[in-house]
C-alpha cells in the first residue's frame, strides 16, 4: 500500500513525478519556438496565418504544463516554491507576464477593431517565445549555479541581491541553458510545423521550415557544448548523510557515473533529437517531432535528476550552503505526499485522454481552407 511507503521514496517519486512534468514542458515550448520563427519563416499573410493557427491549437497545452509543474513543485516541495517564488520574484513575474503576453496575442490578434494591429500582438508572440524560454532556461541553471538566498530558523527568506532572480541571467551557464532551451524550442517549433501543415502549392515555405530546423539545430550546438562541459568540470553542491552541505570536485560529472541510467537518457535523447533533425532537413520526413520531442524529454528528465539525487541540492544557495534545498528537507509531510500520490494513481488516464484529443486535433494537417473560417486566429 502507498500509505505504508518510506518518506524518503515517497520524496523521490515526487521528484520523479515533477520531473516528468517539466520535461514535458519543454517538448511542448515548440509553441514558443514556432512563435519566434514566424517572421523568419511566414514570408506572406497566407503563410503567417497557418503558423499562428497550427501553434494556436496547442499554445494551452504549454501553458497547463507549466502551471501543473509550478503546481506539483508547491505541493510536494512546498519550501522550494516558497524560497524561490518569495525570493526571486522579479524572475518569476517576468516569465509570467510573457505568457500573459501570449494568451492575450492569440485572443486578440484578429479581433475586430483591433487597435495595435496584428503586429504588435506578433512580437508579444516572439517576447514569449524568446525572452520568456530564455529565464525558465536560466531559472533551471541555477540548480547547478545556485541561487544567492538566506533562510534563517523559521524558514523566511532574504535575497543578497536586489535583482530578484534576474542576476541569473548573468551567469553565463545559466545564459547558455537559456539560449540552449531557445535554439531547441526553435528545431521543435520547426518540426511541429512540417508535420501539421499542408503545404500543398507552398514548397518555398515548407523548404524554409526545414532549413531553420537545421540552422537553430547548428545554432543550438554551441551552448549544449559549453552546458555539458561545464557539468563535466564544474565543482558543485553535494551533501553528507547528516545533511551538511559542501562543495564537492566534479559533483555533476560523479553524478552521471554514479547513475548511468541517468546518463544513458542524456545520450538517447541527444541522439534522438539529432536524429528527428537529420529525418526533417535531409530525408524530407514529416515525422521528425516525435523522436526529438522524446529526446527533449530525455535529456530534460538527465537534468532533473542530476541536479535532485544522489545526495544532490536541487536548489543550492551560493549565499549560504546550509540554506540549499534538498529533495528531502524542501518536502511536504509523509501523509500529504501520499495523499498526492494516490491522486497521482489518475495520471495514467489523464495522459491517455490527452494523447486522444490530440490525435483529434491532428487527424489531418491544417490547410488554407480551415484559416479561412471567422474561429482563425
Amino acid at each position: 500500500m502507498i500509505g505504508s511507503l518510506d518518506t524518503v521514496l515517497l520524496q523521490q517519486i515526487w521528484w520523479i513525478l515533477a520531473s516528468v512534468v517539466g520535461s514535458l514542458f519543454l517538448f511542448l515550448t515548440f509553441v514558443q519556438g514556432g512563435q519566434t520563427l514566424l517572421w523568419q519563416v511566414a514570408k506572406e499573410d497566407t503563410e503567417k496565418a497557418l503558423v499562428i493557427n497550427s501553434l494556436g491549437m496547442k499554445w494551452e497545452l504549454t501553458f497547463t504544463t507549466l502551471v501543473l509543474f509550478g503546481g506539483a513543485l508547491f505541493a510536494a516541495f512546498p519550501k522550494f516554491y516558497a524560497t524561490s517564488f518569495g525570493g526571486a520574484y522579479w524572475v518569476w513575474m517576468l516569465i509570467l507576464f510573457t505568457f500573459i503576453l501570449q494568451a492575450v496575442s492569440y485572443e486578440f490578434r484578429k479581433k475586430p477593431g483591433n487597435t495595435y494591429g496584428p503586429k504588435t500582438y506578433e512580437l508579444f508572440l516572439l517576447i514569449n517565445g524568446s525572452v520568456g524560454i530564455l529565464l525558465i532556461g536560466a531559472a533551471v541553471g541555477t540548480f547547478f549555479t545556485g541561487s544567492n538566498f538566506v533562510l534563517d530558523d523559521f524558514n523566511r527568506v532574504s535575497w543578497t541581491t536586489p535583482f530578484r532572480g534576474l542576476e541569473a541571467a548573468l551567469s553565463l551557464f545559466n545564459l547558455s541553458m537559456g539560449l540552449f532551451l531557445v535554439f531547441n524550442a526553435r528545431v521543435l517549433g520547426s518540426m511541429y510545423l512540417i508535420n501539421n501543415i499542408d503545404f500543398a502549392g507552398m514548397p518555398q515555405f515548407e523548404a524554409r521550415l526545414r532549413r531553420a530546423c537545421l540552422t537553430n539545430l547548428v545554432c543550438a550546438l554551441p551552448f549544449l557544448l559549453y552546458i555539458l562541459g561545464s557539468l563535466l568540470l564544474m565543482d558543485g553542491y553535494g551533501f553528507n548523510e547528516t545533511g551538511v552541505v559542501s562543495m564537492v570536485a566534479n559533483k555533476y560529472l560523479g553524478n552521471l557515473l554514479a547513475m548511468p541510467i541517468v546518463l544513458g537518457l542524456l545520450l538517447a535523447g541527444l541522439v534522438l533529437v539529432i536524429g528527428g533533425v537529420v529525418l526533417t532537413s535531409f530525408l524530407s520526413s514529416r515525422r521528425g517531432i516525435w523522436p526529438a520531442g522524446l529526446g527533449t524529454v530525455l535529456v530534460g528528465l538527465a537534468i532533473f535528476f542530476t541536479a535532485g539525487f544522489n545526495n544532490t541540492p536541487f536548489y543550492p544557495s551560493k549565499a549560504d550552503l546550509q540554506s540549499s534545498l534538498t529533495i528531502y528537507n524542501a518536502s511536504s509531510s509523509h501523509y500529504t505526499l501520499t495523499a498526492m500520490t494516490y491522486v497521482a494513481m489518475l495520471i495514467p488516464f489523464v495522459l491517455a485522454y490527452i494523447v486522444w484529443v490530440w490525435r483529434q486535433m491532428d487527424a489531418r494537417q491544417l490547410t488554407v481552407a480551415d484559416i479561412t473560417n471567422k474561429k482563425a486566429y
